[in-house]
């Protein structure tokens, strides 16, 4: 079962990789991202950010529309363009070349180089990897129905002793328009969900996630 950071993510697409290489698994990160975030703006040099409000860096080549809503702590990459109305509610570290699109909501999340939310997009207490793409009105959702502490389901159950954990996708995921991420979903590298899906538990890398849950192996 292929859930760990080393498993998901090439570190070298983040600005986050020597936080994350402290830990195993991927949701261990989300408690310390706000902490992280604060500490590297601190070492952000004056000359290519923008420091707008307190613990907000904006890279100067970043495009922010002016509707959109930069909560702090956050800090925006180079050449990513965030779109009318996006709502960042804070805890956000948002790679390089990365696109957050209208009326999209991010908190507490690590979104790694060159990710796309474009459209009508919930991510909460997850991480997105690399070149990973989430279709319009596909969400992560963080909180189970009972409020319990959330377990990783694959091949072996983990307890992770944590209420809130939205979803952890690997790099080149693309998850199709209107899918929905369950607490603890795990997402292998190069794996696609079909759109309308409702997904739980760990996804290999190199599958095709259908909406019946029927999973099949890429060829």
């Amino acid at each position: 079962m292929k859930v760990t950071i080393n498993d998901l993510y090439d570190l070298g697409h983040t600005s986050a990789s020597e936080y994350l290489s402290k830990f195993t698994y991927p949701w261990e990160a989300l408690k310390g991202i706000s902490d992280f975030i604060i500490e590297l703006g601190k070492i952000l040099p004056r000359d290519e950010y923008d420091n707008p409000f307190e613990n907000v860096w904006i890279h100067k080549t970043a495009n922010v529309y002016p509707t959109a809503y930069i909560g702090s702590p956050c800090i925006i990459g180079a050449e990513t363009e965030v779109r009318h109305c996006a709502f960042i509610r804070g805890s956000a570290l948002v790679g390089k070349n990365c696109v957050i699109g209208n009326s999209v909501e991010l908190k507490n999340v690590i979104i790694f180089d060159n990710v796309q939310t474009p459209h009508y997009n919930y991510v909460g207490d997850s991480i997105l990897g690399y070149k990973s793409h989430m279709g319009a009105g596909s969400i992560t959702s963080n909180v189970k129905s009972d409020k319990t502490n959330v377990v990783i389901k694959g091949e072996e159950t983990i307890i992770t002793g944590i209420k809130k954990i939205g979803a952890m996708v690997g790099d080149f995921v693309e998850v199709g328009c209107n899918s929905v991420l369950n607490p603890g979903t795990v997402v292998g590298r190069h794996s696609n969900i079909y759109p309308t899906s409702c997904v739980r538990g760990v996804i290999p890398e190199n599958s095709i996630y259908k909406k019946d849950d029927t999973i099949i192996t890429k060829k």
